[in-house]
């Protein structure tokens, strides 16, 4: 069969949920909407690229109205793995449905069973383990680090142990191999995190410290083949732009381009529109969850999506005749809600191609992994046995 799209476009805005999520309760998350509760907060919400796709037909906002007739086809997604991670929704949109959510540890922070084998193995005294922002833990406790060659620990809302290391004083080698051993103990079922990630940083006092490039992701690989396998193993052409990378452990990619934040992902994304590939280019854009969806900032959020709005009027004119855009994202993070941790929502799904002779609402999806199913049947590839999905392809007309 003639391939319909030669290159497909997945674009990730992580965590903007869109409400509505059936089982919410059961995830304590009852009445969270990431996005219409950002609209609810903020004066201004300027997103004519979004609103031309079809968002506000798809998710009623107060300061965008619907029309008549968006560019493309949009619908809600309902995720069917038992969780609400970044990992989780990322393998779901590629066939994987997990029912083992990854632990977090936001409340207590780290056992002291995995605390103590840590501090044996690695033969430093841990200090911090509880939820942090990383550039907070690192200003309290760097000196205390530095000064008596002690080891930061700490954690977020995501199934993630993070691990400091001053760069010129403990140096990355020494480092990664902390990491190293903290990922073989995280592989015990009572302690599995999906990322183990190392945070160096240079400076010597409080107030200097500044976290550096070499971060490294130790990720749990995906526990079985994903669709980007399938496409990869096919001869396709499978880019990873952001974090895409660590959450699939890099398996399944043919070329990946680290972000420095969500606008240099899009224009990274701009840039490989304008090149020749045949395949897949799979997004995330992590800013609107760590940086303003996590420290429960609303107006901060509405900005970064305004910020996107208008990259994503950079790109369009630049996809081609037999492109395909999908946006989506991989779980809600409600800056309105209570604590700081992810939210069980839907998701939007909103599609757009110039060889689109249709438009308007498709029915909700029972799972992120349509996305997945979509892309390989366009390419005529099958999806590795064990996954799940339904293509698309015979509504996207």
């Amino acid at each position: 069969m003639k391939e319909r799209w030669n290159r497909i476009f997945v674009i990730v805005l992580d965590s903007m949920g869109i409400g509505g999520a059936e089982d919410a309760d059961r995830f304590g998350d009852t009445g969270a909407d990431t996005l219409g509760h950002i609209s609810q907060t903020v004066k201004e919400f300027d997103i004519p690229n979004l609103q031309k796709m079809g968002l506000a037909n798809l998710k009623p906002l107060v300061q965008v109205v619907p029309v008549g007739h968006p560019m493309g086809y949009y619908a809600a997604l309902r995720e069917a793995s038992n969780g609400k991670d970044t990992m989780t929704g990322h393998w779901e949109m590629m066939g994987i449905r997990t029912e083992k959510p990854f632990l977090t540890f936001t409340e207590h922070g780290f056992p002291p069973e995995l605390i103590h084998e840590l501090e044996q193995r690695t033969g430093r005294e841990i200090i911090g383990n509880r939820a942090e922002s990383g550039t907070v833990i690192l200003d309290e406790l760097g000196e205390e680090e530095i000064n008596h060659g002690k080891l930061i620990v700490y954690t977020s809302a995501d199934s993630v142990m993070q691990i400091c290391g001053n760069e010129e004083t403990m140096g990355l080698d020494t480092l990664y191999h902390y990491c190293e051993i903290a990922r073989e103990l995280t592989m015990k079922p009572e302690w599995r995190v999906g990322r183990v990630i190392a945070r160096p940083y240079t400076g010597k006092k409080r107030g200097s410290f500044h976290r550096t490039a070499n971060r490294r992701d130790y990720s749990l690989k995906p526990p079985m083949d994903t669709a980007l396998d399938a496409l990869k193993n096919a001869g396709l052409d499978v880019y990873g732009v952001g974090k895409i990378h660590d959450i699939f452990s890099g398996q399944g990619l043919t070329k990946t381009w680290h972000s420095e934040s969500s606008v240099n992902g899009m224009e990274q994304t701009i840039d490989i529109a304008r090149s020749d590939f045949h395949g897949l280019c799979f997004v995330n854009l992590v800013d609107f969850d760590a940086l303003w969806g996590h420290r429960r900032n609303p107006v901060g959020y509405a900005q970064e999506i305004e910020r996107f709005d208008k990259k994503l009027g950079e790109l369009l004119p630049v996809l081609r005749q037999d492109d395909l855009l999908i946006l989506t994202a991989d779980h809600g993070n409600d800056p309105t809600y209570k604590g700081t941790d992810h939210t069980r929502e839907h998701v939007p799904f909103l599609a757009y191609s110039r060889n689109f002779t249709g438009d308007g609402a498709m029915p909700q999806q029972d799972s992120f992994a349509v996305i997945g199913a979509t892309i390989c049947d366009n390419f005529s590839v099958p999806m590795p046995k064990g996954t799940i999905g339904t293509s698309l392809m015979p509504i996207l007309k």
